[in-house]
Parts: C-alpha cells; structure tokens; sequence
C-alpha cells in the first residue's frame, strides 16, 4: 500500500498543479486579450475577470496540492484531507471521480491505515 499512496500524493501534486497552471493560462489570455484591444475599459475588465479566475483556481487548487504533500510525508492529516477531497472530486466527471474512487480505496484499506499513524 505504501506504493499506492506514494501514487496518490504524486497524482494530487500533479492534477492540483495542472488546475493552478490553467487558473495562470487564463489571467494571461484574459489580460493579454484586453491589452491587444487597445481598448482601455476591456483590457481593465479582462484583467479583472482574469485575475479573479486564477485567484479562484489557486484556492481551489491549494487543498490538493497540500494534502499531495503531506500524503508523500504520510501525515495523519493529510490522509483525512485526502479522503475529504476524494469525496468531493466523486463529483467531477470522469477524471475527478477516478481520483475520488481511487483516493477513497486507498486511504481507507485497512492495510494503509498504519502507514498514517502518528507516534
């Protein structure tokens, strides 16, 4: 089980990664759209939203991307996040709901349950 969960934490360091990269992608086509207008409202505007975008995309990514680090570590609170963030990620059609299943068997086996305990 221990390979399963190095897995699981590299997986949620790499698609909370890629959700927080995206959040960036878009700020800088919203703003790079609105300055190439040479409109000063637009580029105001698209920079905005842009940057509403990424901000949003960044705290939704910031859970993940720590309970993939404290999976790596084994954390007994990360393990918890983890199978919270599982649970919601059951929702995302069909990416998400393979992590979330994937997630939920790993964490709660009962032969990774020792792998978390706190001494």
């Amino acid at each position: 089980m221990h390979n399963h969960v190095r897995a699981l934490g590299l997986i949620y360091l790499i698609y909370h990664a890629i959700a927080l990269i995206i959040g960036v992608l878009v700020f800088f086509l919203l703003s790079g759209i609105g300055i190439l207008s040479g409109d000063v409202q637009a580029a105001g505007v698209l920079g905005l939203i842009g940057t509403l975008v990424a901000v949003f995309m960044a705290i939704l990514a910031a859970p993940g991307l720590i309970a993939g680090f404290g999976l790596l570590a084994q954390k007994s609170w990360a393990r918890i996040l983890a199978i919270i963030l599982g649970c919601l990620h059951l929702l995302e059609v069909p990416i998400g709901t393979a992590l979330g299943v994937y997630t939920l068997w790993v964490l709660t086996h009962e032969d990774a349950v020792p792998l978390f305990r706190s001494y």
